[in-house]
């Protein structure tokens, strides 16, 4: 496969993940071929990582007449008032998303939504006992790092063999497991405490790949004046999609759906 990637992990899902990850693609523009399912192995020996190869897919051409040599940037008109609501309007946009984010069980709400209390130490000690019993209960042997970081939070890296598999389908097993830590951490202490999980920089790395996914999307709807539907994405990395897109001039984001499907669709402005 020309242009391909080779990417192993536990499980073949596991793989594909990361592989769209690090491609900065949708599942339905990946292109993979599996050169190894993987094996658990019996008793913990003999464990085969799986391992595919993959690319992404070519871009779809357009038919008839929009197909053209050099994008032409459709024409604005300048008009104060209606340029004014239009940004009004994605400012509500991206303030709905983060209400949805704030009530979220599986994301952490902004920092000027709550004021966090100071985490204690035996906030601290309880979270990393809860995360220490629950891998060691998933077979795993991961190290704990915890601190407190600027904006306050509980943060806990996590780190060691197969990763992948706390990660989870866009990040779904990650943000499952912080969920929990949060629950364990207030019902330690009183106020508000806020814990966040992270490993191998997966939440770096994914915001950056919503990011230039986000850009790479909006430019195939300025090309092809039709819009893009992404995939379903929980309202933390809806927020990232319509932030990104916020000052572009040609393009307009918003939601559709019902949870946990709804998703974000990039239209050309009118």
């Amino acid at each position: 496969m020309n242009g391909s990637i080779r990417v192993s992990a536990k499980t073949v899902d596991d793989a594909i993940t990361e592989a769209m990850i690090q491609l900065g693609v949708t599942s339905d523009r990946l292109e993979y071929e599996v050169i190894e399912k993987g094996s658990s192995g019996f008793l913990g020996i003999g464990i085969k990582q799986a391992v595919i190869e993959a690319k992404r897919k070519p871009e779809p051409v357009a038919d008839g007449p929009e197909i053209q040599k050099k994008e032409e940037k459709p024409e604005i008109k300048h008009e104060p008032v209606k340029e004014i609501k239009k940004k009004e309007k994605v400012k509500k946009e991206i303030k709905g998303e983060n209400d949805q984010l704030a009530k979220s069980s599986s994301v952490i709400p902004a920092k000027h939504d709550t004021e966090l209390a100071v985490v204690k130490d035996e906030t601290k000690k309880a979270v990393e006992s809860f995360l220490g019993d629950t891998l060691k209960a998933m077979g795993m042997t991961v190290e704990l790092k915890s601190e407190v970081d600027s904006d306050g939070a509980l943060s806990v890296e996590m780190s060691g063999e197969n990763m992948g598999i706390l990660i989870g389908k866009r990040g779904q097993t990650l943000d499952a497991l912080q969920y929990l830590a949060n629950r364990v951490a207030n019902k330690n202490q009183e106020g508000y405490v806020r814990v966040k999980l992270d490993t191998e920089n997966y939440r770096s790395r994914r915001e950056e790949t919503l990011k230039n996914l986000a850009k790479n999307i909006a430019y195939k709807v300025k090309r092809s004046r039709r819009p893009v539907s992404l995939e379903p994405m929980n309202p933390y990395e809806r927020r990232i999609i319509h932030a990104a897109l916020q000052c572009d001039p040609y393009v307009t984001t918003h939601s559709e759906g019902e949870e946990p499907y709804r998703k974000v669709v990039i239209t050309l402005k009118k």
